[in-house]
């Protein structure tokens, strides 16, 4: 069985202990990814956002043995704690992959030949709220970061490949200066 991972952040430039095989394509999916998600760190992540502009995610083979050992290889990567596996781990054909986004991405797969694509499923989050946060509620937050955690911050964003060319990140890159660190 031909299985690959989905990623658009942090996956990307520090996979850590992903089983991968080589390295990340840049031909996958026409998704809707948006910095969208305040982290528990501070953080402001990109997550899957109904209803955003379309952009092309990056795809890697994954060299788990099995499904099962794919979602667990993902689920520790990010720090997903096993009671929200079935939530925040989606995978297809098989689970969490309902609606638009997952019909993207299983037509995507068969054109590509893979057969089981597995990706993370975090979903909008600001405030403490499941909310996307409009533009200037981020770039307002990401300003007033005290300087640690603004660092931090940063770095997550000017690492984003640049394919993942989003409207709030070009609006960040104005106000903020961050431009991307990526190739």
């Amino acid at each position: 069985m031909v299985m690959a991972y989905l990623g658009w952040g942090s996956l990307v430039w520090d996979p850590r202990g992903l089983p991968i095989r080589g390295g990340w394509h840049q031909d996958g999916p026409l998704l809707p990814i948006e910095f969208a998600r305040q982290s528990d760190d501070d953080r402001i992540t990109l997550v899957l956002s109904q209803g955003r502009a379309l952009v092309r995610a990056l795809w890697a083979l994954s060299s788990a043995e099995s499904l099962a050992e794919a979602r667990e290889a993902l689920r520790i990567r990010e720090g997903i704690l096993k009671k929200n596996e079935t939530r925040d781990i989606a995978d297809s054909p098989s689970g969490g992959g309902e609606g638009e986004i997952a019909e993207r991405i299983r037509v995507w797969a068969k054109a590509a030949g893979i057969d089981c694509v597995v990706w993370t499923n975090l979903g909008e989050k600001f405030d403490g709220q499941e909310k996307a946060p409009t533009m200037a509620e981020v770039v307002s937050y990401l300003s007033g970061l005290p300087h640690e955690k603004r660092v931090h911050a940063e770095r997550y964003i000017r690492m984003a490949p640049r394919q993942i060319d989003t409207e709030y990140r070009r609006r960040i890159e104005f106000e903020l200066g961050w431009t991307p660190l990526s190739e």
